[in-house]
């Protein structure tokens, strides 16, 4: 039998054993690695959705709970303002709550006023820097008397579409302030107004109904349509003509109910 030298077929099979013992250690390595990662990310990722949902329903708690707070002051300042004028009280809840949409339902003596609130939380992500979201609810707050004396406010959650409309008025109406602040004194007529508010008079969102100037201010009111034409509201906006704040006007826009 020949002498196996050094080196030689002996030495190969021991150098191939101990590659492949190596290999499968490393492999075995890779797997309880890659095994121990894929379960953290689904702790993490079961984690944050938890946290998650936790403070995206403290949010959704806190834009409820400030409605029903900012309804009951404005209750009370219904109750405080001793008036009957359905304008005037239009107008105190417009300055409480800032919905774009307020009516008045004559016939049960009730006014309904919707608005969209919204609440950010910041957001648990898997890795570093989650960012932040945001939770927003379409709110039908109604203010009766059902007693005949107090006013008495009811907040109800309803459909997001149901405050598509509204929304899109209270951004005309800031939309329709800042264009009637761009006017310059002379130019604050019903015309001008009109043609500044539409300029091609296609969009058939906006309707002047009148302008009044006293000494030191213009009173505009203009009626202001969503563009479906489902839902329309008049709005009182004043500004100043004279003095120091006529040069860089601060414009009010105020829902009205009437014009």
């Amino acid at each position: 039998m020949p002498h196996e030298e050094h080196g030689g077929p002996v030495a190969g099979r021991r150098s191939t054993r101990f590659l492949t013992t190596g290999c499968l250690t490393a492999l075995v390595v890779l797997i309880v690695v890659l095994t121990a990662g894929l379960s953290w990310l689904w702790y993490a990722d079961r984690h944050a959705g938890t946290v998650n949902g936790e403070r995206r329903q403290r949010a959704v708690s806190s834009v409820l709970r400030q409605a029903r707070a900012d309804a009951e002051a404005t209750a009370r300042s219904l109750d405080a303002s001793g008036d009957g004028d359905v304008d005037r009280l239009t107008g105190v809840i417009a300055r409480h709550t800032a919905s774009p949409l307020i009516t008045y339902d004559t016939s049960r003596h009730t006014f309904t006023a919707l608005l969209a609130r919204q609440a950010v939380y910041e957001r648990l992500g898997v890795v570093p820097g989650g960012g932040s979201d945001m939770v927003s609810r379409c709110l039908e707050v109604t203010y009766s008397r059902p007693d005949g004396r107090g006013w008495t406010p009811k907040v109800t959650v309803r459909d997001d579409d149901v405050c598509r409309p509204a929304t899109e008025i209270g951004h005309m109406a800031r939309l329709a302030g800042t264009r009637i602040a761009g006017l310059a004194g002379h130019e604050l007529t019903r015309g001008a107004v009109q043609k500044a508010l539409d300029p091609t008079g296609a969009l058939r969102t906006y309707s002047v109904t009148s302008v009044t100037r006293t000494k030191d201010t213009a009173v505009v009111l203009v009626r202001i349509s969503s563009r479906d034409r489902t839902a329309g509201q008049c709005y009182r906006v004043t500004r100043p003509v004279t003095g120091p704040a006529a040069d860089r006007p601060s414009v009010t826009a105020a829902a009205a109910s009437s014009c």
